[in-house]
């Protein structure tokens, strides 16, 4: 094999750096975030302190090493995606998530000051497919309800 210097081999192969690759989906940047944390299930990794708090300003900033979303940040596929740091705000922002959704996966109140990493990709993984809600419940059995019903002739 002769050895190529990179310039040749890319005009050569017809290498863009410039090339787009596909945007991940909001599903598939929760399910790689999910990922990252199940690897390292035992990790104690740190909370945001009573985020409900403050003010939306403060709370978008807010951030602190070694927290679930730092475990996002320091995932290379995730940063080549868009993910700038690991604040509050930009984990809103990146994960398309509510205040809510996020205080359930980061906020200190649910957990202490530190929180197991497989608890939070459990909680991520609620996040990314919630269960149905009890109108959606009792409207699905309503439907199985009537559909399974014997259909009588109603006769005027």
């Amino acid at each position: 094999m002769k050895y190529q210097p990179r310039e040749r081999l890319q005009a050569v192969a017809g290498v863009h750096a410039d090339m787009q690759r596909r945007a991940l989906t909001r599903g598939e940047r929760l399910a790689r975030w999910t990922e990252l944390l199940e690897q390292t299930p035992d990790r104690c990794l740190n909370t945001l302190s009573e985020t409900e708090y403050q003010p939306a300003v403060a709370r978008d900033a807010m951030r602190i090493a070694g927290s679930p979303i730092t475990v996002a940040f320091e995932d290379s596929v995730l940063r080549a995606d868009g993910l700038n740091d690991d604040t509050y705000g930009e984990a809103k922002r990146f994960f398309e998530l509510s205040d809510w959704d996020l205080h359930q996966l980061v906020c200190s109140c649910h957990s202490g000051a530190t929180v197991q990493a497989d608890a939070v990709a459990q909680c991520v993984r609620e996040v990314a497919e919630p269960s149905p809600g009890l109108f959606s419940m009792l409207l699905n059995a309503l439907h199985v309800f009537r559909s399974s019903r014997p259909r009588t002739a109603h006769w005027i």
